[in-house]
């Protein structure tokens, strides 16, 4: 199925690229605020380090955009991590390096040994301002250490980078609080009922008139081709808690889906009334599940039954639309709201954790760490080699690059390169030739840092496909400008930090991104895999009778599945941008996999409903007996999940086998109701069974459209 964004991606034109730069840079409800906030925040740490002369002030400028603030509660609640991080940053330099300065040997294998701790950081700290604080403080700081200059001079050199990265956090946070909003998530359901107000005017324009006007059709095009990645980066890098999360990425990835459905809705000239009422009874859905998630409520859907001659055959998304209409109804309330199978804090949810839960499992962080220390060490060895530290900023350009959330290897290349050029040479030094000869004052450069700044930030809160090409610009530009107190008149130093970046990107691409790399098709292929076989191990679960060995293990698989979905999403973006002889193949592939993907999120959401009654919490025990159907239906329903995933690898698979798992649970329900009748358990019972009828539903829908498509 092609979606509004494929059809626009086709490499036969230029024009391709001026529709994606147009889609992506329009600006959209709350853009303008957030990028005046990050300009603002950005605006005073530079005049603060201008004016008190505090070194690396670039330090604090970049982190008053790259800090979280898409959801201020977020970042208010990181602040204090964030600035612990800074503070821990500079004590383990200032520790550590004590006992190898005087050791050149010694030395080298400290410096690795950071760069890994650094990478490694950002690959396992949840937070992603502290894991970011923690990295850029390590790779701008242990380079100070290099110098031939008395401990002293160091030592006050580490104190100032902390300082200034200290400023740069505690006024970004000083802006947030200004512009602070309490409401939890309301900048990821503002996003969602934008969308959802766009498909509801469609769909209302082709109900009265049989087609959409332009602006409206312009619109949603817009919004199929943005996507809804800042949404899920907001999420990502939020601290809500897991299940609004979980429930949330739900939400986005079908709103996701039904703009790009809406995007693609056309009409026969001739539409039988039965169409039209069917249409306007899909419109007023989508309006009742937007005014529910505004409102925090549960839709009323509205239902009306067509005979199949009634549907138009040139609108097979209509009942792609209601069907994603449904599974979003679910999403937010399920066949009850969540809060009704959610357990009690005295149940004893583990507590949240500053590391992701696999960070001593998952081989992948270490081979994140070992591609990034591999990266940044050939970057030091080579500018040490060459007597030529004013290319240190190498180091810094591998963890700043680092912290990109950019799926494919090849859309890396292109803003990173492009963002270096335009930054340092088309920026940085033009402005040093043409401009800043003819300022005086620092309220002249302060206009010209305004303005960069702005055009950075406008290119920063695009979607994940373009964003950090606004990063790249800004970074080169304060690593130029904001490395000392007046104008320099130079070009030799502003030559060097753009050699230094360029270096730093080259090796990004020659050892990171090639290291275990992969297209980014591939990618979204693994992290699907991925999280179909984690559904069957968590369908599973608990293994241990122990309760916090077993709750423990849920939410490390919890995890690994978000982040699975996540990387999912992210290579979706990617693979648009990826060309080559396999490009319509590929397309394909990422079609299937996010028709696929909102059912898969959906069955997520109900398999951890499940787990309490499978980990027999208070208020969620059941029968032996049916406890007994249970654990037969969860693993008929885990070996479905397998053959899924081997039926999408090639591999020799039995589909089908889920077919009677759930009509025996019933039995054994009904049995024991029979012979037991307790108003309590009946109550639980229709809870418990209207969750499983639910994981039958999506599991068998999924598997059928799986085969089908296979």
């Amino acid at each position: 199925m092609a979606t509004g964004a494929q059809i626009s991606a086709t490499p036969s034109s230029l024009s391709w690229l001026g529709e994606f730069l147009k889609h992506e840079l329009s600006p959209y409800r709350g853009r303008l605020a957030l990028v005046a906030r990050m300009v603002i925040a950005a605006t005073l740490v530079m005049v603060i380090g201008m004016v008190f002369r505090i070194p690396y002030t670039f330090q604090g400028a970049i982190y008053a955009l790259l800090v979280s603030r898409e959801s201020s509660q977020a970042t208010l609640k990181s602040a204090v991590t964030i600035l612990a991080l800074t503070g821990i940053g500079g004590a383990y330099l200032l520790a550590s390096a004590w006992f190898v300065i005087s050791i050149p040997t010694l030395h080298l294998l400290w410096v690795i040994a950071s760069f890994f701790l650094g990478f490694y950081a950002i690959s396992t700290i949840k937070n992603f301002g502290a894991s970011s604080t923690f990295a850029i403080t390590i790779c701008v700081g242990v380079p100070l250490w290099d110098r031939h200059l008395s401990a002293e001079t160091n030592v006050e050199d580490t104190l100032w980078l902390c300082l200034a990265s200290a400023i740069g956090i505690v006024v970004t946070v000083a802006v947030e609080i200004l512009f602070s909003r309490s409401k939890p998530g309301e900048d990821i359901v503002a996003g969602v009922a934008d969308r959802l107000a766009a498909v509801q005017h469609v769909l209302v324009c082709l109900a009265e008139n049989g087609c959409v006007d332009r602006l409206a059709q312009a619109s949603i095009v817009r919004l199929a081709m943005v996507g809804t990645s800042m949404l899920r980066r907001i999420l990502q890098r939020s601290a809500y808690a897991s299940d609004y999360a979980e429930q949330m990425g739900a939400v986005i990835a079908l709103t996701g889906r039904i703009v790009d459905l809406a995007a693609n809705l056309t009409l026969p000239s001739q539409l039988l009334e039965d169409g039209r009422e069917q249409i306007r009874l899909l419109a007023e859905n989508v309006g009742s599940v937007r005014s529910a998630l505004l409102a925090e409520g549960s839709p009323h859907l509205n239902s009306v039954h067509m005979t199949q001659g009634n549907v138009p055959g040139a609108t097979p998304f209509v009942a792609e639309m209601e069907k994603t209409v449904e599974l979003m109804k679910e999403s937010i309330t399920g066949a009850q709201p969540l809060s009704v199978f959610a357990t009690q804090p005295s149940s004893g949810h583990p507590p949240p954790t500053f590391f992701v839960r696999d960070a001593l499992t998952n081989v992948a962080h270490i081979q994140f760490a070992v591609k990034g220390c591999l990266t940044a060490g050939l970057c030091y060895i080579i500018y040490n080699g060459l007597d030529w530290p004013g290319i240190s900023t190498a180091v810094t350009t591998c963890f700043l690059t680092a912290l990109s959330t950019v799926g494919s290897s090849r859309q890396k290349q292109v803003l990173r390169i492009s963002g270096a050029l335009v930054g340092g040479f088309l920026i940085g030094m033009g402005s040093q030739i043409f401009i800043l000869p003819f300022l005086d004052s620092i309220a002249g450069f302060t206009i010209l840092f305004v303005i960069v700044t702005v055009f950075a930030s406008w290119f920063m809160t695009s979607s994940a496909r373009l964003s950090y090409f606004g990063v790249q610009v800004a970074v080169a530009f304060y690593l130029i400008h904001l490395n000392s107190f007046a104008i320099e008149p130079s070009l030799t130093i502003a030559r060097d930090r753009v050699v230094g970046i360029l270096l730093g990107l080259i090796m990004m691409w020659l050892v990171f991104d090639q290291l275990w790399g992969a297209s980014a098709v591939s990618d979204m292929k693994r992290a699907f895999l991925s999280a179909v076989r984690l559904l069957a191990e968590l369908a599973r679960e608990p293994t241990s009778k122990d309760y916090n060995v077993a709750a423990e293990s849920s939410y490390s698989l919890r995890e690994a599945i978000n982040d699975n979905f996540d990387g999912m999403r992210a290579s979706a973006d990617a693979v648009l941008l990826e060309f080559g002889p396999s490009r319509q193949q590929d397309l394909a592939w990422r079609s299937r996999f996010r028709q696929w993907q909102p059912q898969l999120r959906l069955l997520f959401i109900t398999e951890i409903a499940l787990w309490k009654y499978r980990a027999r919490l208070p208020a969620f025990e059941l029968p032996h007996a049916v406890s007994a159907a249970q654990r037969v239906f969860d693993d008929e329903l885990a070996q479905t999940l397998e053959a899924i995933a081997d039926r999408i690898e090639g591999r020799p698979s039995q589909l089908g086998l889920f077919e009677g798992s759930l009509s025996r649970l019933e039995h054994a329900v009904s049995t024991y109701e029979g012979s037991e009748p307790q108003p309590v358990t009946a109550d639980r019972f229709q809870a418990f069974l209207t969750l499983e009828r639910r994981i039958e539903s999506l599991t068998s829908s999924l598997q059928k459209e799986i085969g089908n498509q296979l």
